[in-house]
């Protein structure tokens, strides 16, 4: 597999990237918690824009894939300033943003600090706020007890390790809410979600739909569709939802 290149933040973190060039507005790929620009989404979409010749970038936050940092040092903050760095430095022009999972709480975050660097998004199985709404309001006494005085919890995982939820990740994630004030989304916008998601219950898109403000925002639901979104069927969802974005510029 090709190696990636990488890029040194302001932070002194080194984010490893993969990127295309070819047709502007170009597509970046944002990739959910404890994920990394090698899953089955983003290298479908790298094949689809090899094919299309449409410019792509692909790249691990800190603390994820092969980026540097340690996971559990890190925080929406963090990683929210990684893709703005990433963006602004390795993209031409205004991007088509797709945010998987946590990549879709991230994409809200760059359209909202710098707006003119967004042309359009795609949410697959969003999840704005998920530190407060999901993780914060799940925990029991105990786990927030131990959240305070050990500093960190852990959370099983469908995908392999635990999840390792620190004090900072949830004290930070306070700071980088959406859906408490006006969200301005001012370009194309096509959200996915499955109705078997167990990550990410359905609700949540149906209120990021109510709260975003914009003409041209559209939320489809796929019966049976777990919080993967990686089937065939899925996946050429995704593609037709980034083609519908590109065609409405």
């Amino acid at each position: 597999m090709e190696e990636p290149e990488y890029l040194l933040t302001d932070q002194g973190r080194n984010i490893a990237f993969h990127r295309r060039g070819g047709t502007e507005p170009g597509i970046v790929f944002l990739g959910g918690l404890q994920s990394d620009m090698t899953g089955t989404k983003a290298m479908f979409l790298d094949d689809w824009a090899e094919r299309s010749g449409r410019a792509f970038l692909r790249f691990d936050y800190s603390g994820h894939g092969q980026s540097s940092e340690r996971f559990e040092d890190g925080c929406i903050g963090d990683w929210a300033a990684d893709a703005m760095a990433a963006i602004s430095a390795l993209t031409r022009g205004r991007q088509v943003l797709v945010g998987s999972s946590m990549g879709g709480w991230v994409s809200l975050l760059v359209a909202r600090a710098m707006p003119s660097k967004v042309a359009g998004l795609v949410g697959i199985a969003a999840a704005p706020d998920f530190t407060e709404d999901s993780m914060w309001a799940g925990f029991s006494d105990d786990q927030k007890a131990e959240l305070a005085s050990v500093g960190r919890v852990e959370q099983p995982s469908d995908y392999g390790d635990p999840y390792v939820i620190t004090r900072r990740m949830i004290e930070d994630g306070r700071n980088q809410l959406v859906l408490r004030d006006p969200l301005a989304l001012p370009f194309p916008v096509r959200l996915l979600q499955g109705t078997a998601d167990t990550d990410v219950d359905m609700t949540v898109a149906l209120r990021l739909l109510d709260h975003a403000q914009g003409d041209d925002i559209r939320l489809t639901l796929v019966k049976g569709a777990d919080h993967r979104f990686s089937d065939p069927d899925c996946l050429a969802m995704i593609q037709a939802a980034i083609e519908q974005v590109l065609a409405r510029l």
